[in-house]
């Protein structure tokens, strides 16, 4: 048999994507599993999205993950989805089918695997979200799906905001309400769960963190960040300041990591080397 020199193609495209470490997280499970696949990190501005989406194809890649900006905006580009990203509305990852785009979304689902992680249960909790983008609905739905009572969105653009409320309202038996972002706003008393779902505090602007109401935060709430690059977020420091129980972003994107490995390759993910290596790279 002659020798296979070319390698199955993956990879992430985004912009800012420099600082984001998937690649390394990736290829170390690859090494492991003994396949011959590379992890592209590729910078891809907003107008270019269809042409990278057009490369995807051209270039015979076996999938690619979305961030921001473009889990919404790569919709239009795809030839299927699952049902979950359907309902969502947001993409973080392609399988390319022969051709054949698939559109998924493991961000929710990662998210979901990461409290589990933690001793967390969202069912019959009120869930407050700060954010109506693409990771904020991910993780809204599958929350919602997963037994959630009561999801408060919360964010600055009322027509973004109440279109996912009206989506949970819909589509899931949550009971979904709508909280105005105007200036720094007070997280609601009874909320159990409380998630950063923006990309405030995302390097570069690792100084920065939401505005809200800090000592809104009960020492009884679960506060959780999407941010991995700082996973010691201000946001998060200010939460176990106030005695509440911090989850950072790295359990979410090791887990929805191992859940695009599978997708790709059909091999099950070495889910702690994934881990591990995440916490090696941030000197964890």
């Amino acid at each position: 048999m002659s020798k296979n020199y070319r390698a199955e193609l993956v990879g992430c495209f985004g912009n800012p994507i420099d600082e984001n470490p998937t690649g390394v997280v990736e290829e170390a499970a690859f090494f492991e599993k003994g396949l011959n696949y590379r992890y592209l990190t590729v910078l891809v501005k907003a107008e270019d999205l269809g042409k990278a989406m057009d490369g995807v194809r051209a270039f015979h890649m076996r999938g690619v993950n979305l961030t921001i900006p473009h889990k919404v905006a790569v919709l239009q580009y795809l030839d299927e989805l699952s049902e979950a990203a359907e309902i969502i509305g947001a993409v973080n990852t392609v399988v390319n089918n022969n051709g054949v785009l698939f559109g998924e979304n493991t961000d929710g689902k990662g998210y979901l695997m990461s409290l589990v992680d933690e001793g967390v249960d969202v069912a019959g909790k009120h869930i407050a979200v700060l954010g109506a983008g693409g990771a904020a609905r991910a993780i809204a739905v599958e929350c919602a799906l997963a037994g959630a009572k009561k999801i408060t969105v919360i964010n600055g653009n009322e027509t973004r905001g109440q279109e996912l409320v009206s989506l949970l309202n819909r589509r899931t038996n949550a009971s979904a309400v709508y909280l105005p972002w105007k200036g720094t706003v007070d997280i609601p008393q009874d909320a159990d769960i409380l998630s950063n779902a923006t990309s405030v505090g995302l390097y570069p602007n690792t100084d920065q963190r939401p505005d809200i109401n800090y000592d809104t935060i009960r020492s009884d709430m679960v506060v959780t960040d999407v941010i991995f690059n700082d996973p010691n977020s201000l946001f998060l420091g200010e939460a176990k300041r106030r005695g509440a129980k911090t989850v950072n972003g790295l359990g979410m994107l090791a887990r929805q990591g191992a859940l695009n490995f599978k997708l790709w390759t059909g091999v099950d993910a070495p889910q702690e080397l994934m881990m591990e290596t995440l916490k090696k790279e941030f000197g964890l």
